[in-house]
């Protein structure tokens, strides 16, 4: 008789990658959210130029974080 992964282990596993993401923006520490936003907006720019439309939308989300965070209005 063997046993089962229990279904959160099961489930945790469909959507986990292994290793980190080779293009993932490390946010370094120290810098500023402008700095973050000018970042996250250019690697935004290059997914969509280069078509891949959903890690584009990724950046852009995590640009108008920072966008928010500069103007105060981050919820």
């Amino acid at each position: 008789m063997t046993t089962r992964p229990s279904r959160t282990a099961a489930f945790d596993n469909r959507f986990t990658r292994p290793g980190p993401r080779t293009d993932a923006a490390q946010t370094k520490q120290g810098s500023t959210p402008r700095a973050s936003y000018e970042r996250y907006l250019a690697l935004a720019k290059a997914k969509a130029l280069a078509g891949d439309r959903v890690e584009a939308e990724r950046y852009y989300q995590y640009a108008e974080h920072y966008h928010r965070l500069m103007h105060g209005t981050a919820a």
